[in-house]
């Protein structure tokens, strides 16, 4: 027998980490168990090194809130950290995160959440809108607190995650225990970075959140020009950087998701010069006035955000993606079990081209790819 007829089904070769996500158009609330489920059968393409979940609309008792999930090293980050948040925020509420003790789930952090309200007085004298000012804080405490990490800094939404497979870390967050419309989720399979807790995915800034499929050859260009910016990538994923490019373009720059997917997936330039105009001139500004941000690599991302969800390939489709739609629900996985198990009877199902993104919003706005 051969080595490679040996080998034959029985040799795993990954195709790094898995994503899904569930979105409800007419913001029904879905249990969190779902998103469980769904990443479930994708086991086998992560490997326990991290596991993560987001979800919107989960809060809606501190609905006007920012809540802020946090890990500690120790008690003394989170009496520095403390110390910094409270000279900027009235802070609404304090809490352990619930967790349900799991064997599988080991070197727990100090894993704390807060509801918090910027200080009127103290927003007003830095002269910073409200979102910039909140961006700020996230972004010292992971760059300047040692052992202090701010994982979730939005409204009404929150991310959840851990070292572990993502379905364990999905069950020890209690996420049974939420409901909300938007659900994404992310299995890593890391291959040249870190596997700890402040390095899981969903990766996230503000309401902004990211998974991501794949690897950035390009990263250390991108990570260097948003860094100009105020960023500061300190988690040692290269996705951290995909979650401030966004929020830089959209938040900053006032792109669209659209334009934005233009900059990060940028078309090839050929395909750019074919097309009509005024498309042509827009793409090719994009291209020109944003091209240290376009990301190579393979990958395929999901973007969640305040009443909407983005997913995104890279131009060659080197990750895998697939959508599947049912009445009102729209579900978006690496494969299309992840979708099956969840929702067997679908009206639709097909898979995005490379570079387009599918967008999809509440209240029945849906657009670009579609076949």
């Amino acid at each position: 027998m051969t080595k490679d007829a040996y080998l034959e089904g029985r040799e795993h070769i990954p195709s790094g980490c898995a994503i899904s996500s569930i979105f409800s158009r007419s913001g029904k609330a879905v249990c969190g168990e779902k998103i469980i489920r769904s990443i479930e059968p994708m086991h086998d393409r992560s490997n326990g090194l991290g596991g993560g979940f987001a979800g919107y609309g989960i809060y809606p008792s501190h609905k006007d809130d920012y809540a802020f999930h946090l890990f500690y090293d120790d008690a003394a980050a989170q009496k520095a950290c403390e110390a910094y948040l409270t000279g900027r925020f009235e802070v609404v509420c304090c809490e352990k995160i619930p967790t349900r003790r799991m064997a599988c789930i080991t070197n727990e952090p100090i894993i704390l959440r807060y509801f918090l309200r910027p200080i009127a007085n103290v927003l007003r004298d830095t002269q910073l809108d409200e979102r910039e000012f909140v961006a700020r804080a996230a972004l010292h405490v992971n760059a300047q607190i040692d052992g202090a990490y701010v994982f979730s800094s939005g409204k009404n939404m929150g991310v959840f995650k851990a070292v572990g497979f993502p379905e364990d870390v999905g069950r020890y967050y209690r996420l049974d225990e939420y409901a909300g419309y938007c659900w994404t989720a992310h299995g890593r399979y890391p291959t040249n970075t870190p596997g700890w807790w402040g390095g899981a995915h969903p990766f996230s800034l503000l309401d902004t959140t990211v998974v991501h499929n794949g690897e950035i050859s390009s990263y250390d260009a991108n990570r260097r020009y948003i860094e100009m910016f105020g960023y500061a990538c300190t988690l040692k994923t290269d996705t951290e950087a995909i979650a401030y490019i966004i929020d830089y373009l959209t938040r900053k720059r006032g792109l669209t998701l659209e334009e934005t997917a233009g900059v990060i997936a940028a078309p090839f330039w050929s395909t750019i010069e074919s097309m009509p105009e005024p498309q042509r001139s827009r793409a090719a500004y994009l291209r020109r006035a944003f091209g240290p941000l376009l990301i190579n690599g393979p990958f395929s991302i999901l973007v969640g955000f305040t009443g909407g969800l983005m997913a995104l390939g890279d131009r060659l489709k080197l990750r895998s993606m697939v959508v599947g739609e049912k009445d009102d629900m729209v579900y978006i996985a690496s494969e299309e079990c992840a979708i099956r198990v969840i929702e067997p009877e679908l009206d639709r199902i097909w898979s995005p081209g490379g570079g387009q993104p599918v967008i999809v919003t509440l209240n029945d706005t849906e657009k670009g790819g579609h076949a």
